[in-house]
């Protein structure tokens, strides 16, 4: 059985409205072929890029969810994370 984790750091009203997406979509998994499966799943998003996250680094990614929240809560707003400086290689 495999196991993916993603759109941990996107806004549930952002995912539910017709607006495009200014933010990455992590997914982390370390079966390939899943996380494959979810990235192409998330590219259909408008505007979003899939990103990759390995599995043992969930925590990590579990943090920067409760940063956001923490954010969003603060200011009202609907905020997610967007990854830069990454070679190509890193979103296939």
């Amino acid at each position: 059985m495999s196991v993916v984790a993603a759109f941990h750091n996107l806004s549930a009203d952002l995912l539910k409205g017709d607006k495009d997406l200014d933010c990455d979509v992590i997914v982390c998994s370390d079966d390939a072929s899943a996380a494959q499966l979810t990235r192409s799943l998330a590219a259909k998003i408008p505007a979003s890029v899939p990103s990759t996250a390995v599995s043992w680094k969930r925590r990590i990614l579990e943090q920067i969810t409760a940063l956001l929240i923490g954010l969003n809560i603060r200011h009202k707003g609907h905020g997610g994370i967007r990854i830069t400086g990454l070679p190509p290689e890193a979103y296939k």
